[in-house]
């Protein structure tokens, strides 16, 4: 047993807050030391997450047709992408999808449009659609629409929403190297909107942009502050026709690394692991959870396909893990 990770990861579960200096010599371990942080890290999730995992799905309220350019989003209007052209869920097809999750062993359900801010159209629908969620599934709600004000987000927790997802992606050094159409200072501006709201907060980043591991320490400090209730992990599924299409996929121990890495910052934090995690993790995707993990999308992604959610359901239970209540 490494008696590094074994000081740091005591320290951690006695309720002493991990400092960069940690995290960097976390960041820094290879070889068979990754065994011992996984450890340590399952140790931590146990003790300060609890034992049992969870599932969320996603559905596009809007899909593609976006201003942006961030460079890993199939979605951007800037990129020639295997999207055909920009749609739109009915009413209908969004509480059929919400049904089809319940179904399918989420927790949550979470609503997701293309664009840097909503319309007021958009806003007002969504907020309708709250509503009617609310009324039909006993099931968390989750919102993911882009920048929105202090206005914008209470109106959002009037209405039920128990959560809303908007992710920092990387660092503030490494942001401008993959998105320029905003600034990391939106997205910030966003989430002490949402603080300020009281409305409790998703937001986490994504990895295998050709990012460090100063940037992956440097995007969880700037999350730390506003203390987000989940924090989902996405690893890169490089996109014919984007900037990064033909970006080397991380290898899956280094996933991992990160996925524990962030446990030990964030040792009460849902730890979700969402996109990209079937195209990179290949057979090691159980290990998320002996990671630190305590969560997973479930199904599909936004403009990518997931494996059926009974492979899933089924890993858990081979895992002998406290599984999701049956829907």
């Amino acid at each position: 047993m490494n008696p590094k990770i074994q000081q740091i990861a005591q320290a951690v579960l006695a309720g002493h807050q991990l400092d960069q200096p940690q995290a960097h010599l976390l960041a820094s371990l290879t070889g068979h030391h990754l065994y011992d942080l996984f450890y340590w890290a399952n140790r931590i999730r146990i003790t300060c997450a609890g034992p049992a995992v969870s599932f969320c799905s996603i559905a596009p309220l809007t899909l593609g047709g976006c201003t942006e350019d961030c460079a890993f989003c199939a979605q951007s209007a800037r990129y020639h992408t295997p999207l055909i052209s920009p749609s739109t869920l009915s009413d209908d097809q969004v509480l059929a999808a919400a049904d089809q999750a319940r179904h399918a062993g989420a927790q949550c359900f979470g609503l997701v449009t293309a664009g840097r801010c909503p319309s007021k159209q958009l806003f007002d629908r969504l907020l309708d659609l709250i509503a009617k969620l609310r009324r039909r599934l006993p099931i968390g709600l989750c919102a993911s629409a882009g920048s929105l004000d202090h206005t914008q987000a209470h109106a959002l927790r009037q209405a039920g929403l128990h959560r809303y997802n908007h992710n920092l992606e990387t660092s503030a050094a490494f942001f401008p190297r993959v998105i320029t159409s905003h600034h990391y200072h939106d997205r910030l501006a966003t989430l002490a909107a949402l603080q300020q709201a009281q409305l409790p907060l998703c937001s986490g980043g994504i990895f295998g942009l050709g990012e460090t591991w100063p940037d992956r320490i440097d995007l969880a400090f700037a999350l730390r502050p506003f203390a987000p209730q989940s924090i989902p992990l996405n690893f890169l599924h490089p996109i014919p026709g984007t900037p990064l299409a033909r970006a080397a996929p991380l290898p899956p121990m280094e996933i991992l690394h990160i996925i524990a890495l962030f446990r030990f910052i964030f040792p009460a934090t849902q730890i979700k692991v969402a996109g990209g995690r079937e195209t990179n993790l290949r057979d090691l995707q159980s290990w998320i959870f002996f990671a630190g993990a305590d969560s997973a999308l479930i199904g599909n992604y936004l403009s990518t396909t997931g494996r059926p959610p009974d492979q899933d359901r089924q890993m858990i239970a081979d895992l002998a893990l406290d599984s999701p209540p049956d829907p």
